[in-house]
C-alpha cells in the first residue's frame, strides 16, 4: 500500500481506484501533510479538501460553492438536467432548497421515523431467520442491503417485490457516476417508474409519503409532478446505498475486531455511542459542490466552475478535530463527527439512517453475537460518491431460530 500512496502524483488521485477507496486514510494523511487540498485531473478535475475546518466551512459557503449545478464528485450529467425540477433540496440552494427541503422534514422527524421502526426490525428478524441455520452468509448483501431500500420503499409504498430493481438503479446511479449515459438511463428508467406509481396514487391514494407529497402540490403550485418524482428519486439515491453503506461498514468492522464485538455483545447499552464512531470512522459519503467564482481554499486557489469534493470521511479522521483519528474507539466520549454533512445541506434523513442502523445492530447481535470474516479477499469497496464494502462474508456458530 505504502508503494502505491509514494507512486501516485499528489494532484492525481482516483476516487474509483481500488487502491484508494480500500483505505483512503493513508491518503488523506498524505494530502494533510503535504498540501491541505489535493488536486486531481481525472474525471473532469476536481479539488478535494480534507481537513475538517476547511471540509466544514465549504460546505457552509453555499454562496461561493454552489450545489445547484449538481452534486456529482466527477464531471458527469447533473442529476438535474436528467429529471425536469431536478432533485431538490440536494440540488438546490436557497430559497428552493429552504421550502423544499421542509417538505421533506415532517417524514424525517423522530416520531415519524419511529413509526417505521417495528417494520424495519420484523425486516431485520425476517432476513436473518433466511440465513440463521447455515452458520454462514454475506453480511453486505443478505442483511445490509437489503434493508434501507426495504424501508424507504415502505415510507414511500412501493411494494417490497420492487426492491432488487430499485437497488439496481440506485447503484447505476451512484456507482457509475462517471458513466453518463449508463447513470441517465437509470435516472430515466427510475422516473417512469415512479409516474406509474404516481398515477396510481391519483386513483387511489394512500397514507404514504408520495401520496402526501403530492397533496402539497394542491395547496402549492410549486409542488408539480416532476418536483415530487425528483424528490422520490432523492429519498432513494441519498437514503439507501450511504445507509446500506453504514450498515455493512459496522458489520465488516465487528467482523474483524472480536474485541469490539464481544465488548458490545456483553454492554448493548453502549451502541449509542459506537454508532456514533462506525459514523465517524467509516463515513460513507462524499459530495461535490461547484464554485461559483475564482476564489482560495486552504490557500490553494480554485478556479470559477470548478467541482469541489465535499469528503466528510476525511474530515472525520483528521488528527487536529479528533484524539487519536485514525484509531476507532468504541466508547468515544466526545464525537463531534459529520458523516451526515454540514450547513443547511445536512442529511435530513439523519434521524431515519441512524434508527435503520440502530435496529439492524441490535438485532443482529442479538441473534449471532459471535460471528467473524470468512473470506478477506471477497471484500471488495464501492466506488464513487458512497464508500462501503459492498461483499462481508462471515461465518458464525449455526443457530437455531431468533431470539
Amino acid at each position: 500500500m505504502q508503494d502505491a500512496i509514494s507512486e501516485a502524483p499528489i494532484d492525481d488521485y482516483d476516487l474509483f481506484s481500488q487502491d484508494y477507496v480500500r483505505d483512503p486514510a493513508e491518503y488523506w494523511q498524505r494530502f494533510r501533510d503535504e498540501c491541505h487540498v489535493a488536486q486531481s485531473s481525472l474525471y473532469g478535475g476536481s479539488f478535494m479538501p480534507v481537513r475538517y475546518d476547511e471540509v466544514v466551512a465549504t460546505a457552509r459557503d453555499i454562496e461561493t460553492f454552489t450545489s445547484s449545478k449538481g452534486v456529482s464528485i466527477v464531471q458527469s450529467t447533473p442529476t438535474t438536467d436528467m429529471i425536469q425540477g431536478g432533485s431538490p433540496p440536494i440540488e438546490a440552494d436557497p430559497p428552493k432548497h429552504t421550502w423544499t427541503r421542509r417538505l421533506l422534514l415532517p417524514a424525517m422527524a423522530p416520531q415519524s421515523v419511529m413509526e417505521h421502526e417495528p417494520y424495519t426490525r420484523d425486516l431485520c428478524r425476517r432476513l436473518i431467520a433466511n440465513f440463521i441455520d447455515k452458520g454462514r452468509t454475506d453480511a453486505a448483501t443478505d442483511y445490509a442491503q437489503q434493508m434501507p431500500v426495504r424501508v424507504i420503499g415502505a415510507m414511500l409504498g412501493i411494494d417490497e417485490g420492487r426492491s432488487d430493481q430499485l437497488v439496481t438503479w440506485v447503484r447505476a446511479i451512484l456507482e457509475f457516476a462517471n458513466d453518463a449515459e449508463g447513470r441517465a438511463n437509470a435516472v430515466r428508467e427510475l422516473r417512469c417508474f415512479f409516474e406509474e406509481e404516481i398515477a396510481k396514487r391519483r386513483a387511489n391514494p394512500h397514507e404514504d409519503l408520495l401520496t402526501k407529497l403530492l397533496a402539497a402540490g394542491e395547496h402549492d403550485e410549486r409542488v408539480t409532478e416532476d418536483m415530487v418524482i425528483g424528490q422520490a428519486i432523492l429519498l432513494l439515491v441519498a437514503g439507501v446505498d450511504t445507509t446500506w453503506s453504514a450498515i455493512s461498514s459496522a458489520m465488516y468492522h465487528l467482523a474483524t475486531h472480536p474485541d469490539d464485538r464481544r465488548r458490545l455483545a456483553q454492554d448493548p447499552d453502549l451502541l449509542p455511542t459506537a454508532i456514533e464512531e462506525f459514523l465517524r470512522f467509516y463515513s460513507p459519503l462524499q459530495i461535490g459542490r461547484i464554485a461559483t467564482d475564482d476564489t482560495t481554499l486552504g490557500g490553494c486557489p480554485i478556479p470559477k466552475d470548478s467541482r469541489v469534493v465535499l469528503n466528510f470521511g476525511a474530515a472525520n479522521r483528521d488528527p487536529d478535530a479528533f484524539e487519536h483519528a485514525d484509531t476507532f474507539i468504541i466508547d468515544r466520549a466526545r464525537n463531534r463527527h459529520i458523516a451526515f454533512g454540514v450547513g443547511i445541506h445536512r442529511c435530513a434523513g439523519s434521524n431515519l439512517a441512524r434508527m435503520e442502523l440502530t435496529v439492524a445492530l441490535e438485532e443482529w447481535m442479538a441473534a449471532i453475537p459471535e460471528f467473524e470474516l470468512s473470506d478477506k479477499d471477497a471484500v471488495v469497496w464501492s466506488t464513487g460518491t458512497v464508500r462501503g464494502p459492498r461483499s462481508v462474508p462471515v461465518a458464525f456458530p449455526v443457530q437455531r431460530g431468533v431470539t
